[in-house]
């Protein structure tokens, strides 16, 4: 589990391919510090295991081709800026939001816009990501936790102080480059009941649907 909260700009120092996948090295001074081969760490959001480390300052990670699929990683070159951050620990804070790195999708930057000392910068999201999408909800955005500002059905907008900018990969993004985007993880687990979940049911041994609809909660008074 992590919290969205980046703690330091990796460097991508080669991405290399094998028959069953690919394999990540990447160079950091804060992060690689205490991570050990079977340790988790984001990489732009995504989780991966550390599979070893050379000295100090370098650990590599398998990528499967599922990731591949799902993630912005294919289009990383080595020399590239990426988003760290280690597991969170029991005793850490949670400044950000619950960010497991399993990505549900990629979207593409479309704009972005000078506001007061921020900047604001517009995504496009594709149907498995932007179900999960609220205003002023949250959203990881390589492995990023934002506050979703506006929201427009297939795009949505979050804004970046000058701190945000600067600690992470975002500042360097061009209109159309790719980014990880995740959802909320509550907002899954609210869908699931929502609309509906298999019970047992007791008479028959057999799976029953369930499921709460408006109907339901205006017979129950709470709409």
């Amino acid at each position: 589990m992590f919290t969205g909260i980046v703690e330091e700009l990796g460097s991508l120092l080669a991405f290399q391919r094998s028959s069953s996948g690919f394999t990540l090295l990447i160079k950091a001074r804060k992060v690689t510090g205490d991570l050990q081969t079977g340790d988790s760490l984001a990489v732009n959001g995504v989780c991966l295991t550390v599979t070893s480390r050379e000295g100090s300052e370098r650990v590599a990670a398998d990528v499967m081709p599922e990731t591949i699929r799902r993630t912005n990683l294919e289009d990383l070159k080595p020399g590239d800026t990426v988003n760290l951050e280690r597991a969170l620990m029991p005793s850490g804070r949670m400044g950000g939001h619950f960010v497991t790195g399993h990505i549900d999708g990629t979207g593409s930057l479309l704009y972005r816009r000078e506001e007061g000392n921020a900047v604001v910068m517009g995504f496009s999201a594709p149907p498995g990501v932007s179900r999960y999408l609220v205003e002023k909800g949250s959203v990881a955005i390589d492995g990023i936790s934002l506050t979703v500002s506006a929201f427009r059905g297939d795009s949505f907008e979050v804004s970046l102080v000058p701190h945000t900018l600067s600690q992470t990969n975002l500042g360097q993004k061009k209109n159309g480059d790719k980014v990880n985007l995740e959802g909320d993880l509550i907002g899954k687990y609210v869908e699931k009941y929502i609309l509906g979940m298999e019970k047992e049911a007791p008479e028959t041994g057999e799976a029953a649907k369930e499921g709460i609809s408006i109907q339901w909660l205006q017979e129950k008074g709470f709409w």
